[in-house]
């Protein structure tokens, strides 16, 4: 199943972590919702195999630790959404459909 494309209004903004929005539901360690909203990252699906990492044209995300998931120990978080250029190599990349970049939808809080 791929990230929701209308999380932000499907789902409530339940925290913030390194300074990127997190949208529940929230049950760690195996929920761990979707993180950011410009680049929006579903962590209970990403398998984090790094190519949206590795291919960014402009470094948005970062490593980030998820101890204990069922799907990987670590996700990409999209730390520097903000400077996204809208270029959808992320989403076009990712083998399981985990991002979603949205050109009207705001990037921090």
């Amino acid at each position: 199943m791929a990230i929701d494309p209308n999380f932000d209004q499907n789902r409530e903004q339940v925290g913030e972590e390194n300074g990127v929005a997190v949208w529940g539901p929230v049950e760690p360690p195996e929920k761990l919702g979707i993180h950011g909203t410009h680049v929006a990252v579903d962590y209970d699906i990403c398998l984090a195999d790094g190519a949206c990492l590795e291919n960014c044209p402009v470094d948005v995300f970062t490593w980030v630790d998820t101890p204990d998931h069922p799907v990987s120990e670590t996700k990409v978080e999209p730390t520097n959404e903000d400077q996204c250029i809208d270029c959808m190599l992320c989403v076009d990349i990712c083998p399981v459909d985990a991002i979603d970049v949205d050109p009207g939808r705001e990037g921090r809080n």
